[in-house]
């Protein structure tokens, strides 16, 4: 889920980056929301708002990576918006965070901000987090690593996608095969 709507978003290389890596995975089936492409009611809240298909996506997925990028040492308010949308949809399932700034602390305060909010839908987050710190020293224009970025970011990715695929896994275990209450 790409968490913004802004014009000049620095963080729509790096989700599009993920997705293409994530796709590699023999055991996932991935697909990049972009928020900014949804119907976003303005006009109402909560389940009140919910997007039909943004709603049958969440339903449908076991898992998520929600690249979250840092306005202010928080997460844009567009992303919480439509998060809110849905509820029981999220409940036990995994998600990872991508903190992205043009800053040194790498979307650090924007995860911090989000993870109540992710505990209060039922998401269970990953240990490990993705952490973009000054994001155009890491993508060109294009949207490809740079060289001096390009083996450490990728180290972090792929401790970052084991963890969320095991984690996705383990949880979609749970649900199928052990009753809660």
């Amino acid at each position: 889920i790409l968490g913004t709507v802004r014009q000049g978003r620095k963080s729509e290389a790096i989700a599009r980056f993920i997705v293409e890596q994530t796709a590699q995975v023999k055991t996932v089936e991935t697909e990049l929301i972009d928020i900014r492409t949804l119907p976003i009611p303005v006009d109402d809240a909560g389940l009140s708002a919910q997007i039909p298909s943004f709603a049958e996506t969440v339903r449908r997925a076991d898992g998520f990576i929600i690249v979250v990028p840092e306005y202010n040492h928080t997460y844009p308010g567009i992303l919480k918006h439509v998060l809110d949308t849905n509820y029981k949809e999220y409940v036990h399932k995994a998600v990872g965070l991508c903190g992205v700034s043009s800053g040194s602390f790498g979307g650090v305060r924007a995860i911090e901000s989000l993870l109540p909010a992710l505990k209060a839908f039922g998401l269970l987050p990953t240990v490990a987090d993705l952490n973009v710190s000054n994001v155009e020293d890491v993508l060109d224009e294009s949207g490809q690593l740079l060289e001096p970025e390009r083996s450490a970011f990728l180290r972090r990715y792929e401790r970052f996608i084991k963890e969320l695929v095991w984690l996705t896994a383990t949880l979609k275990h749970g649900r199928e095969t052990i009753p809660l209450g």
